[in-house]
């Protein structure tokens, strides 16, 4: 997170010394490192908190529908920032962007733990999203500002292999510590995350935007550059493709804490555990997706992936409409739709930037908005969908495991190999 084939048919983007000896100057391990930080920001300020999500509703009298907000507004605020940290990203650099937004975010985290009122929390969970979106866009430009696509896949797979990581402790930790501490424990935690991740940037993270375009936020420009993005087909096949896993992920990660405790009676550190296990699958996925790569392509691997998510959703459907569900089953069910997860989302991370080597800041944008209005829509639905049984959640894993497979093994077949763009 060089040893694809070059299947590719994109050709060397234009570099310039300055290009050049950015590419020297991060080593594949530290590119790797920073995109497991800088993208492992996602999952800490999501599944960190998720099993204190009961006792949150509870401490703080807030009903279904308000607790649900607290991950939809970070979501929204999340996907929408991200149309303006993309061009900002390009215009200005990549360092600049992560150093600001870091700040803010580890401040914003802060104050989300100090929060006394299920209001001031949703809105301090906002804030969280609108900086997180930085991190995201930089990391996804990043790898395309370094490597050619082929490549970047397997650099960005890599990479997800420590986010994968983080997303295993992330749960398992919050758990034990709301169990130890309360529900402001996992929120001042992340603040520490934040903090840390901001050190490793100013430390030892160079610019690798080779030369920013000081046009990047002309208006003109910035409509041509997102028309020419979404005109794309190869962009539209990949940013449906890790919308719709998405889709099904973050149903996972909003309703199942409810599902484990609420619905299977387990406490809060053992909810740390089953979504932690499902972590484990999605990490390894990742390794599978490095290992398919060089031997299947972007289009094969992806290809292969969808059986795995098909599976996880026909499980998680039976799951919900049989009267003999239990946590084996639902957990079972979970690892296989996160091990195509896995797969999934490094190779359509890197397909939806890699036709646009000068606007990459802005197609990472419009991917992420895309994958974030997709959660947000889920994490609106779900606020009123819960009802105390399986059904919300193992139904609506079905329905975007049956999207992912779609678009897994129509659009992404005839338009996710890459062509040249600006």
């Amino acid at each position: 997170m060089t040893e694809v084939a070059a299947r590719s048919s994109v050709p060397p983007a234009p570099a310039s010394a300055a290009g050049a000896a950015h590419a020297v100057a991060l080593a594949p391990h530290v590119a790797a490192l920073a995109l497991a930080l800088l993208l492992g920001l996602q999952p800490v300020m999501t599944d960190h908190y998720l099993p204190a999500l009961p006792l949150l509703a509870r401490e703080l009298a807030a009903p279904m529908n308000a607790v649900q907000l607290t991950m939809s507004a970070l979501i929204l605020t999340f996907g929408l920032s991200q149309l303006v940290w993309g061009p900002l990203a390009d215009r200005f650099g990549r360092r600049p962007v992560l150093l600001g937004s870091l700040s803010l975010l580890a401040l914003a985290s802060v104050a989300a733990a100090a929060s006394s009122h299920i209001g001031w929390l949703i809105f301090w969970r906002g804030a969280q999203g609108a900086m997180l979106a930085a991190a995201v866009v930089c990391a996804r430009a990043m790898v395309r500002d370094l490597y050619e696509p082929h490549e970047g896949a397997r650099v960005m797979s890599l990479g997800l292999s420590g986010l994968g990581v983080l997303a295993i402790s992330a749960p398992l930790l919050g758990g034990v510590l709301a169990m130890a501490f309360g529900w402001r424990s996992t929120l001042a935690s992340v603040a520490t995350f934040s903090f840390i991740v901001l050190a490793f940037v100013w430390r030892m993270l160079p610019e690798t935007l080779a030369t920013p375009d000081p046009r990047a936020l002309q208006w003109r420009t910035l409509a041509g550059n997102a028309a020419r993005v979404l005109a794309n087909p190869t962009f539209r096949a990949w940013a449906l493709l890790i919308a719709a896993t998405y889709g099904g992920l973050f149903t996972v990660l909003a309703a199942s804490a409810f599902a484990y405790i609420e619905v299977l009676g387990l406490t809060p550190t053992q909810c740390g555990m089953a979504i932690a296990s499902g972590s484990f699958s999605y990490l390894v996925g990742t390794f599978f997706c490095r290992r398919w790569l060089p031997r299947l392509g972007l289009l094969g691997t992806v290809r292969r992936g969808a059986w795995f998510t098909l599976a996880g959703g026909a499980g998680m459907a039976l799951c919900a409409l049989s009267p003999w569900a239990s946590v084996a089953w639902l957990m079972a069910s979970h690892w296989l739709f996160a091990f195509g997860h896995g797969i999934h989302q490094p190779c359509g991370q890197t397909g939806a930037v890699a036709p646009f080597p000068r606007s990459a800041g802005v197609a990472s944008a419009l991917a992420g908005c895309l994958l974030a209005l997709t959660a947000f829509a889920v994490g609106l639905w779900l606020g009123q969908a819960l009802d105390g049984t399986l059904r919300p959640m193992g139904l609506s894993v079905a329905f975007w495991a049956l999207m992912t497979t779609a678009v897994a093994w129509t659009l992404v077949q005839r338009h996710g190999e890459p062509a040249a763009r600006s």
